[in-house]
């Protein structure tokens, strides 16, 4: 039946290590990133697709010795492709598993439990590093780039706080200058306006009574 012709080749193609360099085969199925079920609280910022170190990192806690709940996964995700589901699919596999390095079901489910573990503590170490150079909590290192950066904002706000201020102050100072100074020069125009008028009537009166000595102080004059 076809059904067993895919678990054989499944297997086959499970159990025997590819030669170093070969490529895997076409159509072979490609891990899929793990994708939160609709609804789900994320904190964090959205994330398209996982960074390829980091799917590196997690493949490396992951890689086991061959006899491990990872590689009964891989043969689970291997029959799945084949058309297997359900109890078939996991029944199946871990026969198939089972028969090539005789697995029991209590040590493969203490596997899984050890790998979940394994994970679920590189994460809390992960979250703690992250903290750490987040600058929520004091690492033991050289501070991080974003404490550091952190410390430069507020170094730079404070200094910024400062200069407004003396800014502001500078404005007062401007703005009671510019006000004196409209006022100096409102009086000195003032003053050369007063001074213009009386300088002004003063000439007139000196000239008229120029003209009027002239007239009776010098003989001929009068008759001109």
């Amino acid at each position: 039946m076809e059904i067993f012709d895919n678990l054989a080749k499944a297997a086959k193609d499970f159990f025997v290590e590819p030669e170093d360099g070969a490529k895997p085969a076409a159509g072979a199925a490609q891990p899929t990133p793990f994708t939160p079920a609709p609804g789900a609280a994320f904190a964090g910022p959205a994330v398209v697709q996982a960074e390829q170190r980091h799917i590196d990192h997690i493949a490396g806690l992951l890689a086991g010795d061959g006899k491990d709940f990872p590689a009964y996964l891989k043969m689970v995700k291997s029959l799945a492709a084949a058309g297997l589901s359900g109890t078939l699919l996991y029944q199946t596999a871990f026969n198939a598993f089972s028969a090539v390095n005789g697995a029991t079901v209590p040590g493969l489910l203490a596997s899984a439990n050890q790998f979940e573990d394994a994970l679920t503590a590189d994460r809390d170490k992960v979250l703690a590093r992250h903290r750490e150079k987040m600058g929520e909590v004091a690492g033991s290192g050289a501070p991080s780039a974003v404490v550091q950066l952190a410390d430069q904002e507020r170094k730079l706000a404070a200094a910024l706080a400062d200069l407004s201020q003396q800014l502001q102050a500078k404005q007062q100072q401007l703005a009671e200058t510019q006000q004196k100074l409209a006022e100096e020069r409102q009086k000195t125009q003032s003053a050369l306006a007063s001074y213009q008028l009386a300088q002004a009537a003063a000439l007139t009166e000196l000239q008229a009574h120029h003209r009027a000595a002239e007239s009776f102080l010098l003989p001929g004059t009068a008759a001109k």
